[in-house]
């Protein structure tokens, strides 16, 4: 057994661990970085990633067989399943390979093993060469989130399986049963749906719950409209096979006993922090939940040890684990510093995409804030609609001034296309506290999808131009 100082030791290498790892090098630290899996973590190699590049390619199939573009070819047109995973895999691969390098540039000591906590700054890995311990000025827990287990009977069937488990299919299914409404059920929902495949969601309490009611409402509505069957409201009895092969879900939706059949079904019921076998409990490192608990410089119950990313719950988003990162670090190499969650954009990578940041209506309300709500159309927004992308719109939500106007940006949310980066800038606005009149006044290019948030800030201090709700 092997033992060697660092500044900073870090258990997990997703984007929490490996950006903490990067910042920390830059600024002259010792770097130690333990990881059992593929850099990466589960967004680079399980989540974010790969299904930004499966949506991308059913997007495309999506457009092509439209019929509104001017391609032409002979149909029918198909979807070469076992192409668009190899790409998904290569993007990733890509991605991999350049956090990799990353760890030689900046001479971070990579460790391939499993960690545990063995005293307050020491970490002992087992290693495919043999065991080794690993002693850091200071630590970071960064180990991330599995899935959250379904307590269904039937979930150990074959053909029933989690995202983890859906990213590796060999054949696109005929049909598949989402349970659970979450974000990542609902983006495999539209990915599967664009490419063919017969779809069904079904859901306990909620649908897209994190994001902003009347837009989720809007989007479960469009997604009825395009065939996807959507129930909410329902209490699972089991999962079972029948006589054609096909899996049901067996659930009971009002008093009715109903199913929903399948050639496979996902369990997207959401995540929960990855706490099992990291010796916690052994050094003192409280617990809030399932979750590690931490105060607002990101530090658990012990000293010199800090913990970032869907460990310690709160935010699961893979930019809130790096911006976390940036936090710990500071505060471990001197330089005291809170981490500050008021402007966090979210976003949902369906089709269209869905993104949201600050305040929804009914958060203002309770807060006491009086505020002032308008939208604008995509429809009516010129790029918009010569993409043929007019589904959706955005909506904006403002502090209400003595004379009625809308001032400081509250949150803003956006269903549509390109979504995911209109939400910066209404990020950028509101962490400098801008207001209506200053998105408003911000010439904007034209014909760019951006205009339609101007025109909604519009609408907050006199009127936008291209739309007037009556």
């Amino acid at each position: 057994m092997t033992e060697t100082l660092y500044d900073l030791v870090i258990l997990g290498g997703g984007p929490g661990g490996y950006v903490a790892a990067i910042r920390a090098a830059q600024r002259g630290a010792k770097v130690a970085l333990v990881e059992k899996d593929r850099l990466g973590g589960t967004c680079l190699n399980r989540g974010c990633i790969p299904t930004k590049a499966m949506v991308r390619d059913a997007e495309v199939y999506r457009e092509v067989t439209s019929g509104i573009y001017s391609v032409e070819a002979e149909a029918p047109f198909r979807v070469n399943f076992a192409r668009l995973m190899a790409r998904k895999q290569q993007v990733v691969d890509t991605l991999v390979s350049g956090v990799e390098h990353l760890m030689k540039v900046h001479r971070i000591h990579v460790v391939r093993g499993v960690g545990r906590l063995v005293g307050p700054r020491t970490l002992y890995v087992e290693t495919a060469e043999g065991p080794l311990t690993l002693q850091g000025r200071a630590i970071i827990l960064a180990t991330g989130s599995k899935p959250a287990e379904v307590p269904i009977p039937g979930v150990d069937l074959p053909g029933v399986v989690n995202s983890d488990g859906l990213l590796q299919l060999e054949r696109q299914p005929k049909s598949l049963v989402v349970v659970g409404g979450s974000a990542v059920g609902v983006e495999f929902a539209c990915i599967f749906h664009a490419i063919g495949t017969q779809v069904a969601v079904l859901g306990r309490r909620t649908f897209l719950r994190d994001a902003e009611p009347q837009l989720a409402k809007r989007f479960r509505t469009m997604l009825a409209r395009e065939g996807v069957a959507v129930n909410i409201g329902l209490e699972f009895e089991s999962i079972t096979r029948g006589e054609d092969g096909l899996l049901r879900v067996n659930y009971v939706q009002r008093g009715q006993r109903l199913q929903a059949a399948g050639e496979v079904v996902l369990l997207a019921t959401g995540r929960q922090p990855q706490t099992a076998g990291l010796g916690l409990e052994e050094v003192g490192v409280r617990l809030n939940g399932g979750a590690i608990a931490v105060n607002e410089y990101l530090e658990t119950s012990v000293p010199g040890i800090y913990a970032i990313g869907d460990c310690i719950g709160g935010y699961m988003l893979a930019h809130v684990a790096s911006y976390e990162a940036d936090v710990a670090v500071e505060n471990i190499l001197g330089k005291r510093r809170a981490a500050d969650y008021r402007v966090v954009p979210n976003c949902i990578f369906t089709i269209p995409e869905i993104a949201t940041v600050g305040l929804t209506e009914e958060q203002a309300k309770e807060a006491g804030i009086p505020y002032k709500v308008s939208r604008f159309p995509f429809n009516v927004n010129g790029r918009a609609v010569a993409m043929g992308e007019v589904e959706g719109q955005v909506r904006i939500l403002c502090e209400q001034t003595s004379d009625g106007r809308g001032g400081r940006v509250l949150g803003v949310h956006i269903m549509g296309p390109r979504a995911s980066d209109l939400i910066a800038e209404a990020a950028l606005a509101m962490r400098l506290g801008a207001t209506a009149e200053d998105i408003a006044q911000t010439i904007h290019a034209h014909p760019t999808v951006p205009e339609a948030l101007m025109e909604a800030a519009m609408a907050q201090v006199g009127g936008a131009i291209h739309y007037e709700l009556l």
